[in-house]
């Protein structure tokens, strides 16, 4: 059965990209596709148990975070710091790091493998390796995974006890600030798909609540790595307790988010997919 292409009534986004559509099926019922919720949304029926889906990568992606995110929100605790030790407490933020990265590679490629109604259809085998600059979630999840990849080497170095105030700045310090600032960027892209536009009140819409943590928690760690600047007349940090402080705040929003990933499976099936002929109308 030849399907007839779509009738848009609404295309809508945030500058160059398109996040929102809405358009008329074959029956005339008018369809809202939005580019997060065709994105995250169960493709399939709930499972007996949707809370528990070790096959599926979506739920992985939600526990890695969540666990990366605990990870380091206990480094931050003073109080764990100083029962195991600075070595442990290096050692519990680069464990943390590595979680972050795995589960943003899966959020990456979750990216690159989700269609887009406005593209046409792509056969390229190299999927991982598809650039796509007009997709806000490719540059997004590209984006938060360079940032994670700069933890890995920020948290790495400071397994390191030997260094001195110029070392810890160049090799711990700096690349906390490139992750941050990666993290920041992202998380400001990945509130703009949600909300087409700078800001936007849909608190029940369990994406937003998400991109609003993951914002927040994204500022807390960029005040995080500002404040844990080595000053090298006092070999001492900015403020020990803004760097503490803020990271514990970014991990608690980070976790946030990472569980409510879970619950945005759940939350309803995704809408109809448009006809590939529509891309060449619109």
């Amino acid at each position: 059965m030849t399907v007839p292409e779509a009738v848009f009534e609404r295309i809508d986004g945030f500058g160059p990209f398109r996040t929102l559509l809405e358009y008329r099926d074959q029956h005339g019922r008018l369809i809202r596709w939005e580019s997060r919720r065709s994105r995250k949304r169960r493709k399939g029926p709930r499972p007996p148990h949707p809370w528990w889906e070790p096959g599926a990568a979506g739920w992985w992606m939600g526990v890695l975070f969540a666990v990366g995110s605990l990870c380091f929100a206990l480094g931050s605790i003073p109080a764990y710091a100083k029962a195991v030790g600075a070595g442990p407490d290096a050692a519990t933020y680069f464990v943390g790091s590595l979680f972050f990265t795995t589960a943003a590679f899966l959020q990456y490629r979750e990216a690159v493998e989700s269609i887009h109604p406005l593209e046409p259809p792509d056969a390229t085998r190299w999927t991982l390796l598809r650039v796509r600059w007009r997709r806000i979630d490719w540059l997004a999840t590209a984006i938060q995974l360079l940032g994670t990849l700069e933890f890995n080497i920020s948290t790495a170095h400071a397994l390191q006890s030997d260094l001195t105030a110029s070392q810890a700045n160049q090799m711990v310090w700096r690349p906390d600030v490139i992750g941050s600032i990666c993290f920041l960027v992202s998380s400001g892209l990945a509130w703009f798909e949600v909300c087409h536009r700078w800001i936007a009140w849909r608190p029940r819409d369990i994406g937003w609540w998400i991109t609003l943590a993951n914002l927040v928690g994204s500022i807390a760690f960029g005040v995080s790595a500002i404040a844990s600047f080595t000053v090298p007349s006092t070999e001492q940090l900015v403020s020990i307790r803004l760097t503490n402080g803020g990271t514990l705040v970014g991990a608690l929003c980070f976790f946030a988010g990472a569980v409510l990933l879970l619950a945005e499976r759940n939350a309803g099936p995704q809408p109809p997919a448009l006809p590939v002929a529509a891309a060449a109308t619109s």
